[in-house]
């Protein structure tokens, strides 16, 4: 019944709401408002303004259509790979076993497995890694140079570099061994075989294939709606060519990207430098006139967002002046900053003297004061303070805090005070904290003097034993006869329990003796031969 009558109510209030919306877009009533105050349009539909379940919302709003996600954790920022926080001298608590960092376990070490770990070994301690935590924005998720450092292409370069210099020498090596074999041939007989020539015939026409650089021209028929037509069209590659992405199938090695065709660094950076006919696509965005091409978008888009009317596709003539004015004018600027700063400071790369009052803080000038201490005639010199402070003396103290040193404790050496900041109390302090101390030295010495030693009285107790028998035991041999006959008749009792009283009396007086006669009738668990006792 219960939930019967929840689903009705919230029917009729579903039916109050609908009919208060159809109110409100007649104009018969106010709009309603949301939750910061503003009126919400009563022609929005109601599956816009009302919230998701899941926000628990009281009322309708539109607070969920707006950017709510907003999250000002969200960046755009890459992690700082390669980062260290702090390198340890020691191994400590928790660290990884292998290279005795903190930020991680043995399991999951980069590192190469030692033979003995820092944690035995304690030396060549690995830095702590640079955690980061942090969530990406949309542009920071789907930037595909997110990351990436520029610093990185200097090996590009000079991978680059050593290539093409040892590309030149083996083509000078090539042409000084074509000259001295053609030399070679005039002196002797001049007979070249048919073979010979077909294959040079074959190497250079290998030569001229490999250095065509334009698109093959096709004579292809071109089908259309109204009819179709003979035409010339360019294939986008020589079909023997290879490519890009089979250039170097391994996952981990140059970045091939499918949505462009690109493949930017070197497919076959090992291979013989002659031999290739592609060395990646970023040689062609960083060399040449596209550099310089870069840096003029890169000032447009700059000088755009800082005011300036400048579009580098509506006027590129206007954008390429500006540009050389700004390379000039920021020239100027930077010879201007040096020279302030020379002026300023002085050069330390020039050979110019400096003076000597620089140097040592002293001139030869005759300064002259009076009584009071006034400068009469010259000027005083201002001899360099440190930052700290010096001579100060607070609490009435003579002497500052460190001066006087005793029982591995500092102190003030005017008053011999270890407390600081405290009150001087000066000589007569002094001769108060000497008299305490030799007060307490005769206190100690007169108590030392009077203490009696307390005498040791030998307890005598009982003698108790288990297996070993005390030497000391003097034990009645008459007794110890009639012991032993009551033990065998208790055990006897407590075997046949059918002769066991209903009265039983107990004593709880137990002898020397009969403690003897159990320890001698007690039967040994470790014994071998404790079952054929009875």
């Amino acid at each position: 019944m219960a939930t019967s009558s929840v689903s009705f109510k919230s029917r009729e209030d579903h039916r109050k709401q609908l009919e208060l919306e159809e109110a409100r877009k007649a104009g018969l009533a106010p709009a309603e408002v949301d939750e910061d105050g503003k009126e919400i349009n009563p022609h929005i539909p109601q599956y816009m303004s009302s919230a998701p379940w899941y926000l628990n919302a009281e009322r309708p709003s539109l607070k969920h259509q707006r950017k709510w996600k907003s999250d000002p954790n969200y960046t755009k920022a890459w992690y700082d790979r390669g980062a260290k926080i702090f390198q340890a001298e020691k191994y400590r608590k928790g660290a990884c076993e292998n290279c005795g960092a903190m930020t991680h376990d043995k399991k999951a070490c980069m590192e190469r497995p030692r033979k003995l770990g820092a944690k035995w070994t304690n030396m060549h301690i690995a830095p702590d890694e640079k955690i980061e935590s942090f969530e990406l924005d949309y542009d920071g998720k789907r930037d595909r140079w997110n990351g990436f450092d520029p610093s990185s292409f200097a090996l590009v370069v000079e991978r680059f570099e050593t290539r093409e210099e040892a590309r030149r020498k083996y083509l000078k090596e090539q042409q000084i061994k074509k000259l001295e074999e053609k030399q070679g041939n005039e002196n002797s007989e001049a007979t070249v075989s048919d073979e010979e020539d077909d294959d040079l015939k074959i190497d250079e026409a290998k030569v001229d294939e490999s250095k065509q650089m334009d698109f093959a021209k096709v004579e292809k028929r071109v089908r259309t709606t109204g009819g179709g037509s003979t035409g010339t069209v360019r294939n986008l590659r020589i079909r023997e060519d290879t490519a890009k992405y089979l250039l170097n199938l391994d996952v981990n090695s140059s970045y091939y990207d499918p949505k462009t065709r690109s493949m930017r660094e070197d497919p076959l950076p090992d291979a013989d430098p002659n031999e290739k006919f592609y060395e990646g696509d970023n040689q062609y965005r960083v060399s040449g006139q596209a550099l310089d091409f870069k840096q003029l978008n890169v000032h447009a888009w700059e000088a755009f967002e800082k005011g300036q009317d400048i579009h580098m596709q509506a006027a590129p003539s206007q954008a390429e002046l500006l540009f050389k004015n700004y390379k000039i004018i920021k020239e100027n600027l930077k010879y201007q900053n040096k020279e302030t700063i020379m002026q300023k400071y002085g050069n330390a790369a020039s050979e110019e003297v400096l003076p000597r009052e620089l140097l040592l803080g002293q001139s030869e000038r005759e300064v002259e004061y009076d009584r009071a201490g006034r400068i009469i005639k010259g000027q005083e010199v201002v001899l360099p303070r440190s930052k700290y402070e010096e001579d100060v003396y607070a609490n009435n103290h003579t002497c500052v805090w460190g001066s006087w040193w005793k029982d591995h404790q500092w102190g003030y050496k005017c008053c011999k005070q270890f407390i600081r900041n405290s009150y001087c109390t000066g000589s007569a302090g002094i001769e108060a904290a000497e008299a305490a101390a030799d007060l307490m030295k005769a206190n100690i010495a007169r108590k030392e003097a009077t203490e009696e030693i307390p005498e040791q009285h030998e307890e005598k107790q009982l003698a108790t034993w288990g297996t070993e028998v005390p030497k000391e035991l003097v034990i009645d041999q008459k007794l110890l006869a009639d012991s032993l006959k009551k033990e065998d008749q208790r055990k006897k009792e407590e075997r046949d329990e059918r002769k066991r009283k209903y009265n039983v009396k107990w004593n709880d007086q137990v002898t020397i003796e009969d403690m003897e006669a159990y320890r001698l009738k007690r039967v040994h668990h470790d014994d071998p031969m404790k079952d054929f006792l009875h």
